[in-house]
């Protein structure tokens, strides 16, 4: 497919990368600055503008990897002349319908992964989640999502906001918790290195145990003595000792419900 990104962060360029693999031509690439756009043009190829007017015609498929909040400023521009062209925007909890009214084929194309500009990644093994309008979009996004990946699946915008929240919990917060680990383990001149087994552990018990059945720790026994003793330990930063207890809280309770 002839593929036009209108946008060039994290997302965009490695969803990029991996179309052009694929086979697919990336024919152009917009962003907000030349830099960011030229960037990727010369990751993924195709000409870089800055200039929504610019954009060409005759692709394929536009995809908009763009902050949530310029869609809706970036949609109208963007499929003025070409409202026949198929679109489709990859934000995990913005709905399909931020196209109505503007184009006649569109939908979401929403690889669920933490993306990085310069870590590459497998997209093999990531699933794809797609929605379409009409059966021309959502069959054009079926197709490319199997040209990179063996998991593609349709869910719906409603579902997909709980998805993205879930994914949101999974990563963006059990990473805070890492950073959150780091500064304790700075400040007492201990390398971040050694939670690394830890980590790598905990990510490999929710393989082949339900993540209940993975829970350890004084939380999941509500041993309250290392629990008070622990939450002590942070009475100069309120804000993490507040997380602290509110998440042995959650555990404990998550673990008393299981076992009714």
């Amino acid at each position: 497919m002839k593929i036009i990104f209108i946008g060039a962060g994290n997302l965009a360029t490695q969803l990029a990368k991996a179309l052009l693999n694929a086979g697919h031509d990336i024919v152009q690439v917009y962003s907000r600055t030349m830099e960011s756009a030229s960037e990727l043009a010369t990751r993924a190829g195709g000409a870089p503008t800055t200039d929504l007017g610019a954009v060409r015609t005759d692709a394929d498929l536009y995809i908009v990897a763009v902050k949530d909040s310029v869609l809706a400023e970036i949609i109208p521009q963007l499929c003025k002349g070409r409202e026949k062209k198929v679109f489709a925007h990859t934000a995990g909890s913005m709905p399909m319908n931020v196209f109505k009214g503007m184009a006649l084929h569109y939908g979401v194309f929403y690889p669920m992964q933490t993306f990085s500009k310069n870590r590459d990644v497998d997209f093999s093994e990531i699933p794809i989640f797609i929605e379409g309008n009409d059966e021309l979009t959502i069959h054009t996004l079926h197709i490319l999502g199997k040209t990179i990946s063996t998991r593609v699946n349709e869910l719906s915008s409603e579902d997909r906001k709980y998805l993205h929240l879930a994914a949101v919990f999974a990563c963006n917060f059990a990473n805070h918790c890492y950073t959150l680990a780091s500064g304790l383990l700075s400040a007492h001149h201990i390398p971040f290195e050694v939670m690394l087994p830890l980590i790598d552990e905990t990510a490999h018990k929710v393989h082949h145990l339900t993540p209940l059945e993975a829970q350890t720790g004084p939380a999941v026994r509500f041993d309250e003595n290392v629990i008070r003793s622990q939450a002590a330990l942070l009475k100069d930063n309120p804000l993490v000792k507040d997380i602290y207890e509110r998440m042995s809280m959650s555990i404990h309770l998550a673990d008393k419900k299981n076992k009714r």
